[in-house]
């Protein structure tokens, strides 16, 4: 299958020389502390001395969930839907973000309930109105979960032929947080109360259900393979992120993974490639409850820390900011030689 394909190797000699060109900048070596770090790591990703954080991709994945129908989430089905139009029409938290940074920006709609409808500005590949709900059946089948990954593969591979130099995913999918939870779990074999939190604002009891919901899942799918987890658990939006963290690392497309959802995606992706981990650069700390052990699986240091929790990509694209902010200091800082200014002895 492509997504197990090679990726591009790290250009270590880019990295190297970057390091050096550090060292030589007007100021305490390490002062700059994470934007230091993370412009080393993006220089081996681009192979470029002075790489650049200048024509963003933001992609928004959407999908429905069959586990929202029991109730999982403090807001109905219809809600996903509502909000692609809101996407489409530069109304979301995410939409502004990326109008402010001009990335190129896409909505794809990859399964949500309703009927047929007409929408500019939305990109249709539906390969279902919504998966089963999970305690039932899987998911979804292999074939949607396969047509799903090829979504996400396709995205990155518009976003390198636009010329793009970084990939951010953002998702939307009522009930999501409760099938990235259950995916979470399978992944680290943890249970539910150290992976869940309350959400979208859910009251306690809605709470104590969601808990059983997702231990009954993990209980239910458990010791099966990362891509057999995916399709038991997933959202059609979830799979297709995890096809694009996939792709992007083998075409060498830095990607900003943002909150716990695109945290849990990008896990999946390490489990079944585990190569792609080294062209993933991470957003933020989430609010979410368990978004700290899968940081961790993923040996992430994340570059803010700002209680975000919105989710749609939100924490990645303020990050995008920092990481563009560190590109040009990185280029445009005069080294001490260029300054005239004496070294350390």
């Amino acid at each position: 299958m492509w997504y197990l394909d090679q990726t591009k190797p790290i250009n270590q000699y880019m990295r190297t020389q970057a390091q050096k060109r550090q060292d030589k900048l007007t100021k305490p070596a390490g002062s700059l502390g994470e934007m230091e770090t993370v412009v080393i790591q993006l220089a081996g990703m681009q192979g470029k001395v002075c790489p650049t954080a200048d024509k963003p991709y933001m992609c928004t994945f959407a999908g429905d969930h069959g586990i929202a129908s029991l109730g999982v989430s403090a807001y109905p089905q219809t809600v996903t839907r509502q909000m692609l139009y809101n996407f489409a029409q530069g109304g979301a938290c995410i939409s502004v973000m990326a109008r402010h940074y001009r990335a190129i920006s896409r909505v794809i709609d990859c399964g949500t309930l309703g009927g047929a409808y007409e929408a500019h500005g939305i990109d249709q590949q539906p390969i279902a109105p919504s998966t089963h709900n999970f305690l039932e059946r899987a998911a979804m089948s292999d074939d949607d979960c396969q047509r799903a990954l090829v979504i996400g593969k396709n995205s990155v591979e518009e976003a390198v032929a636009l010329g793009a130099d970084i990939y951010i995913a953002g998702e939307m999918g009522i009930g999501n947080t409760t099938s990235s939870s259950v995916l979470a779990g399978l992944l680290l074999g943890e249970r539910a109360d150290q992976l869940t939190g309350l959400g979208t604002g859910i009251d306690e009891a809605t709470f104590a259900f969601k808990r059983t919901v997702i231990d009954q899942a993990i209980d239910l799918y458990q010791h099966n393979e990362p891509l057999t987890c995916l399709q038991s658990v997933a959202g059609f939006e979830m799979v297709a992120m995890v096809g694009a963290y996939l792709r992007a690392a083998q075409l060498g497309m830095p990607v900003i993974i943002g909150g716990f959802i695109s945290a849990v995606c990008a896990l999946c992706a390490v489990r079944i490639n585990p190569s792609v981990r080294d062209y993933m650069l991470f957003s933020h700390k989430s609010a979410e409850y368990g978004n700290q052990l899968v940081l961790d699986a993923l040996r992430a240091r994340p570059l803010i820390d700002l209680g975000l929790r919105l989710g749609e990509g939100t924490g990645a694209m303020t990050a995008f900011g920092i990481i563009q902010l560190a590109c040009a200091v990185h280029r445009d800082m005069a080294t001490f030689d260029e300054a005239g200014i004496s070294d350390r002895s």
